[in-house]
This record gives structure tokens, sequence and C-alpha cells, in this order.
């Protein structure tokens, strides 16, 4: 079989894999919830971080949402290593989805983008990593999706995997940390004063990340404002 015609071959199965996936993620999605993702893992011991781990790595893959895991990641294992695990995971699904879109075809693409598409493909291309860091920042596009466009763009993949880990780092701590203390008020641990301080950082935590986009933004204009 000519080279070419296997290269047809091995993207017609990775796209059929990738869209049958999908659509099982959405028909299953019932079973994708916080408390559904906690009684699976936790029945699992030891194995339960692994499992956990690659759960996440292929689930920006199939469009299934980061949020659940993350804050199922705070209930089972704890603000810390729940914030470990999830930051490892939603990095390696990232690096996936981005290795699967330049695989099945960027430079097609780059020929039919238009649109907000094309303007994060040039972003990118003058941005590098800095534009990367941004975006992540920034949710300007869902998060699943922004790991497909990015893959249609010319970054290299270190500098892609670093940018993203880094600069996802505080929604995935806030995320997780939520997680763990809404578990831990539901459940009646620690005194009142500890739940109320909890619950109060939270709601802290979530708010300033509210507020970080437009800073973000902010600080992105007055950079172009100022000389080189």
């Amino acid at each position: 079989m000519p080279r070419r015609r296997r290269t047809i071959l091995h993207r017609g199965i990775l796209l059929a894999v990738l869209v049958a996936g999908i659509v099982a993620a959405f028909a299953f999605r019932r079973y994708l919830t916080v408390p559904q993702i906690q009684d699976f893992v936790g029945r699992l011991g030891h194995w339960g971080p692994i499992v956990f781990v690659l759960a996440y790595a292929v689930g920006p893959a199939f469009l299934i949402p980061g949020l659940p895991l993350d804050l199922a990641a705070g209930l089972l294992f704890g603000p810390i290593w729940g914030t470990v695990y999830s930051l490892v995971g939603a990095t390696l699904g990232a690096t996936v989805a981005f290795l699967t879109a330049r695989t099945v075809g960027r430079d097609w693409t780059e020929q039919k983008l238009s649109g907000p598409l094309k303007r994060l493909k040039d972003g990118v291309d003058r941005g590098g990593w800095e534009f990367v860091a941004f975006v992540r920042l920034v949710p300007v596009i869902p998060y699943n999706l922004l790991n497909y466009a990015l893959g249609l763009t010319r970054i290299r993949l270190v500098p892609y995997v670093l940018a993203t880990f880094v600069f996802m780092l505080p929604a995935t701590t806030v995320y997780v940390y939520t997680g763990w203390a809404g578990g831990e008020a539901l459940a009646g641990e620690g005194t009142m004063s500890e739940t109320l301080a909890r619950v109060a950082l939270a709601l802290s935590a979530l708010g300033a990340l509210a507020v970080l986009p437009r800073l973000v933004v902010r600080l992105a204009r007055r950079r172009r404002k100022l000389p080189r």
C-alpha cells in the first residue's frame, strides 16, 4: 500500500475512533457527574489515582468536561494531591487532543480556517507560548475545543505543554479546592469556624478566578502600548 494511502487510512481510523468516543461520551454523560466519578474511582483503592489521571488524559479528546473531574479530585484526594492529579491529567489530555488535531490534518485545515479559529492560529503563530498562556487564562474558547484548535497551529509541542501546565494551574487549584471544601462542609468535618473559613476561601478564590481574565486582558493591552 502506498505511503500516502496508508496515511489517509490511519487518519480515517483515528477520526472514526474520535467520533465514536465523542458519541459514547454524550450517550453516557449521566455517568460523568461528580458523585459518579467519586464513587467509581473511590472503589479502586491504590489504583484510583492512576485510573483518574488516565481518564483525565483521554477525556478532553472526547469533549468530556474537566470541571466534574477537578471537583471530584478534591473530594477524592484532597486539595494538594487532587490538584497534582488533575493538573497532570488535564495536561496529558490537552496534549492528546493537540496531537490528535495535528495528526488528523493540520495542513488541510490550515487552508480552510476562517473567523475566530483563523485569528487564534495567527495569534499563536505570532506569539507562541505567550499566546497559549493568554488563552489558557482567558477562556476565549472552551477548554476541550481549545486543545484541538491549538493543534492546528504551528506551535511546537514542548512550549505548548509547558505553557498549558503552568497556566492551567490557577483554575485547577481553585476548582479542586472548591470540591474539597464543599465535601468537607457536607460531611461536617472540622469545627464550624474551620468550615466557614474553607467555604469563604473557596468563594473568594472563585471570585478571583472570575476577575483574572479581565486583569490578563488589561495587562496584555497595556503591554502592547509599551515601547519595546
